[in-house]
This record gives structure tokens, C-alpha cells and sequence, in this order.
């Protein structure tokens, strides 16, 4: 498979380097610097992207892929304002675009098994509160993580004292609050916490390496290939 690497920091080497191991080939790398090469690449010779940028650069990215019609796998987080449209273009080109705040298989167990907690203790939502912390590397740009806002959003399916997160230890009833924390070289920790006068449930993911969401990563552009539409981990995973 003929991959075009959006974004080549850390991540994106990491993908490279899996992607070589699985018996593909990287046809591009892209970075702020060759932007300008976007434009020889186009269906007939990139059959996937894999975009980890920045999220002021995937927008870019992303408008650039779905209006060439090249099926995109997109990573990055902190853009999804724009996902309305990306959507949309994805759709009148006839494209094929993959998101994910996370690509390790480990989070998408632990968003069911965060979900599941969370309906489980909703009738107690009188006695326990909910709050996350999130610890990432010192490189990441946006707070709080994607893979937090997705947690929140699972709480929120099955929670429903609470209505909206802030990214902030304080918040009121309705809020619930997400401290991001960033240091060294964390490649992810997220952490849901259930506490109450007196005791405390808590659950957490640990991410030891990129290597797992690179994998994830990797995997999906493989079964992007040949697909068009929009789709996530659950349509890979099956749910």
C-alpha cells in the first residue's frame, strides 16, 4: 500500500517506521516545510494518508485530502470545528476519511469500560462526583486531549448530572472538570475518578510507547483502502 505520511514529528515517524514493518511504502512526508508538494499526490499514486500534524495544520491537510479524493486517516486533535465541513467534502468527493482521537486498541476498551462505569454509578450521582486528569508530553498543543474530550462525552451519554466539561480543577454541579497536565515525555495517561465522602473509584489507561497508536494507525488506513464514507474505530472494531 502506497501511504502519504500529513505530519512527520514523532508520531509520524513512528508511523513510518511501522508502516515499513508491515510491508508498505511511504510515497511523501509532509511537513510545514514541502507543503508545497501536496500537489503531486493524488489517487492514482497514494492510495492512503495518515495525518498527525498540528491541529492548525490538519485542517489544511484535510481540505487539501478530501477535495484530491485520497482516503485519509486523521489523528490529530483539536481541529474538529472544522469537521462539519471536512465531512462534507469528504461526501461530495466521494472521498473516504477516518478519524479518531485515540488509534490504540487499549483506549477504545477503555472508553466501553468508562461508559459502563459511568452508568452504573449514575444512580448515586447524588453521592459521587466525577472529575479526569489527563498527562501528556510538553509538545502537545491542545487541552484537553482528544481521547479526554471523547471520555467526557461517554460520561455524558450515561451521567446525566453532568452536562459539559472545563478544562480546570473548579467547576460547578453541572461541569465536569478536566486538569490537563503536560510533562516530559508522557505519550498518554487518563484518568476518571469517582469520589465520595467516603471512598473513591477510580480507573485509568497508561500508554507506555507510541507504538500502540501508530499501530492503530496504520491498521486503519489499511482497511480504509478501497472504502468511502466517514468512519471511526467503532466501524474497525466493530461495537
Amino acid at each position: 500500500m502506497k501511504i502519504l505520511l500529513l505530519g512527520y514529528g514523532k508520531m509520524g515517524k513512528v508511523i513510518e517506521k511501522t508502516a515499513l514493518e508491515r510491508g508498505h511504502q511511504i510515497v511523501g512526508k509532509i511537513d510545514i516545510n514541502n507543503r508545497q508538494e501536496l500537489a503531486r499526490f493524488n489517487p492514482t499514486n497514494t492510495d492512503v494518508a495518515i495525518e498527525f500534524s498540528a491541529p492548525e495544520a490538519a485542517y489544511q491537510n484535510l481540505k487539501w485530502a478530501m477535495g484530491a479524493g485520497v482516503p485519509t486517516v486523521c489523528g490529530t486533535t483539536g481541529w474538529l470545528q472544522h469537521r462539519p465541513e471536512i465531512e462534507s467534502l469528504c461526501a461530495e468527493n466521494a472521498a473516504a476519511f477516518f478519524y479518531a482521537s485515540n488509534y490504540s486498541i487499549g483506549v477504545h476498551l477503555f472508553f466501553r469500560l468508562n461508559q459502563y462505569l459511568a452508568k452504573i454509578v449514575a444512580p448515586y450521582q447524588s453521592t459521587y462526583d466525577v472529575s479526569m486528569t489527563e498527562i501528556h508530553h510538553t509538545e502537545k498543543k491542545d487541552a484537553p486531549s482528544g481521547t479526554a474530550i471523547t471520555l467526557a462525552e461517554g460520561i455524558f451519554a450515561e451521567f446525566p448530572a453532568k452536562k459539559t466539561w472545563v478544562n480546570q480543577a473548579e467547576a460547578t454541579e453541572n461541569e465536569l472538570p478536566i486538569v490537563s497536565l503536560r510533562e516530559g515525555n508522557v505519550p498518554g495517561t487518563h484518568v476518571v475518578r469517582y469520589e465520595s465522602a467516603v471512598d473513591t473509584l477510580e480507573i485509568q489507561h497508561v500508554a507506555h510507547s507510541r507504538d500502540g497508536f501508530a499501530l492503530g494507525a496504520v491498521v486503519a488506513a489499511e482497511w480504509l483502502k478501497g472504502r468511502q464514507g466517514v468512519f471511526g474505530m467503532d466501524d474497525l472494531l466493530g461495537k
